[in-house]
C-alpha cells in the first residue's frame, strides 16, 4: 500500500508563499496522476491543484488559479505545492493523494487511493 507523507505546511502571512511536499511510498506514483487537497467550505474535500503523470498536465481550482503552483519529481517519488500570494481563505488542512485508476489529472475525490495523514496551513491577515 502506497504512503504519502506531507510536509512544510505552517503559519504564513498573507502575501507570503509556502511550499508543500509530499514524498510517496511505493513503486506506482510515477505512474499515476498525483494531487493536492483541501477542505471547501460546505463542500468537503476539493482538489486545490491536481498533476499527471508525467508532470504535464495540471488541474488547478479557482481559487489556486494564478497563485498555486503544482509540480511533481518522479525521482525523488515527490509531489510539490508552490503556494504563493496566501490568503487567509487558503488556511486550511492540505492533503496529498495518489491515484492508482489514471493517469490524467482529474480532480474528483474518487479516483485517487492514498491520501496522505495533511499537513495544517495558516494564513494570517
Amino acid at each position: 500500500q502506497v504512503q504519502l507523507v506531507e510536509s512544510g505546511g505552517g503559519l504564513v502571512q498573507a502575501g507570503r508563499s509556502l511550499r508543500l511536499s509530499c514524498v510517496a511510498s511505493g513503486q506506482t506514483f510515477m505512474s499515476y496522476a498525483a494531487g493536492w487537497f483541501r477542505p471547501a467550505p460546505g463542500k468537503g474535500r476539493e482538489a486545490a491543484a491536481v498533476i499527471s503523470w508525467d508532470g504535464v498536465d495540471t488541474y488547478y481550482a479557482d481559487p489556486a488559479k494564478g497563485r498555486f503552483t503544482i509540480s511533481r519529481d518522479n525521482t525523488k517519488n515527490t509531489v510539490f505545492l508552490e503556494m504563493n500570494e496566501q490568503k487567509p481563505e487558503d488556511t486550511a488542512d492540505y492533503y496529498c493523494a495518489q491515484s492508482e485508476k489514471t493517469k490524467t489529472p482529474a480532480p474528483q475525490l474518487g479516483w485517487y487511493d492514498s491520501w496522505g495523514q495533511g499537513t495544517q496551513v495558516t494564513v494570517s491577515s
